[in-house]
């Protein structure tokens, strides 16, 4: 598909302005939820749903960002094989991991069919049948645990090790009975209707989930992000809302993590751009469980060649997701963390032969395996953070997963 523009205006987008653009799909177009091999993701401006397997790309992500690296040449094969098998317009699809040492979970669909989000409602209506009872939750780590997860890296802090780090927790679920994750998709969708809806299939069950974050949009030569960090709950009273995302606003311990995140990615950004423009000051962006600190940022490619995969990789990690220095923050969630993310703070969405895509990172979101299900959620500690707002923090961002299975 072209990406062809009919026309373009200012929107806001989960409460942030960001440049809408409408593309020539027909808006009456039917769309239906993928089977458990489909992948699945929605966007304010393309959306997608697949069926059918032509080829796998597990090639690790490491040199993603390098245009002649082995990941990139990985991507142009599968794609000439793509279009010589006789799929016109081959996409690649899938999620890439939080550590891109790991194996890539990517593919190119035999179908893709483009739709607008406005076919949602109608699409999950017939799939919002009760979900499973949950009969089981394990949490790693356990609060105290992770209390002094968060004294310790607030030390690394104040001794000059780095600057941020993010840490993460897992809570494992286990349902009474196997889990359809259609089901499970269409009410992540209705509870969250704006944000990025996704569904990756994987060898054993699937990853779905609705993130707020835009790593990477790429349309021809130019490109968006919305990288978020600091956040605050949202509150049920309108004025005291009002009052939780002005303090945000205002807030010197998130703007200094916001910053740390835009500054490091300007850093990356910058010689590969023709154009970059990153404001100097955050704007708000409110999902129906947090407010955050956004910045929308905009530039053009200097090389043609770019693609959206090869922008997403030279961002990702962002210190949203790990942490400045990116190699010392690793490091520390390695000797904290008591499991292995994989998918859980990686990227998840499209790249086409043309060099368009879109890729959000894969947060809010849960690996589903019959009855078990693993959801994550991470926080960014900063000189500032405080252990049991961090705990808390972290409850908050799992809640928009627990809601889905009528949870708290």
């Amino acid at each position: 598909m072209q990406c062809e523009e009919v026309f373009m205006n200012l929107a806001v987008v989960n409460g942030s302005l960001q440049r809408e653009r409408h593309y020539t799909i027909d808006p009456m177009q039917h769309v239906t939820l993928p089977t458990a091999s489909g992948f699945f993701f929605t966007s304010p401006f393309r959306s997608l749903s697949t069926e059918g397997c032509f080829t796998r790309l597990t090639q690790p992500a490491i040199d993603g960002d390098d245009l002649n690296g082995d990941f990139q040449r990985v991507l142009r094969n599968a794609f000439t094989q793509a279009k010589l098998a006789g799929i016109t317009d081959p996409v690649v699809c899938g999620a890439i991991p939080f550590d891109t040492h790991q194996p890539s979970a990517l593919f190119i669909p035999q179908q893709t069919q483009w739709f607008q989000r406005t076919a949602l409602p109608a699409a999950i209506k017939p799939l919002l049948g009760a979900l499973p009872d949950i009969v089981a939750q394990q949490e790693f780590p356990q609060q105290r645990h992770f209390e002094q997860m968060v004294i310790n890296a607030v030390q690394a802090v104040n001794n000059r090790q780095l600057e941020k780090v993010v840490l993460g927790r897992l809570l494992k679920m286990e349902a009474r009975q196997s889990i359809d994750c259609r089901t499970l998709m269409a009410h992540i969708i209705a509870q969250n209707p704006h944000g990025f809806h996704f569904h990756v299939p994987l060898e054993h069950g699937g990853l779905v989930g609705v993130s707020p974050e835009l790593l990477l949009r790429k349309c021809s030569n130019q490109f968006h992000s919305n990288p978020l960090a600091g956040s605050a709950r949202r509150e049920s009273d309108p004025v005291r809302d009002r009052e939780a995302s002005e303090q945000l606003l205002i807030s010197g311990k998130d703007r200094y993590e916001h910053r740390i995140v835009t500054a490091d990615m300007h850093q990356r950004l910058k010689e590969r751009c023709r154009y970059l423009h990153i404001p100097t000051s955050p704007q708000l962006l409110s999902t129906a469980t947090l407010w955050h600190l956004s910045t929308l940022i905009e530039g053009e490619v200097s090389d043609p060649s770019e693609n959206a995969l090869s922008l997403a990789c030279l961002l990702h990690p962002t210190p949203a997701l790990c942490g400045t220095p990116t190699h010392a923050a690793r490091d520390l969630i390695a000797q904290l963390e008591s499991f292995d993310r994989h998918l859980f703070g990686g990227i998840v969405g499209w790249c086409d032969a043309k060099g368009n895509g879109e890729w959000a990172v894969t947060i809010r979101c849960a690996t589903v395996q019959d009855k078990q299900v693993d959801l994550f959620a991470g926080a960014g500690i900063v000189q500032d953070s405080s252990p049991q707002a961090e705990w808390h923090e972290t409850n908050v961002k799992l809640s928009t997963m627990l809601r889905a299975f009528g949870l708290r």
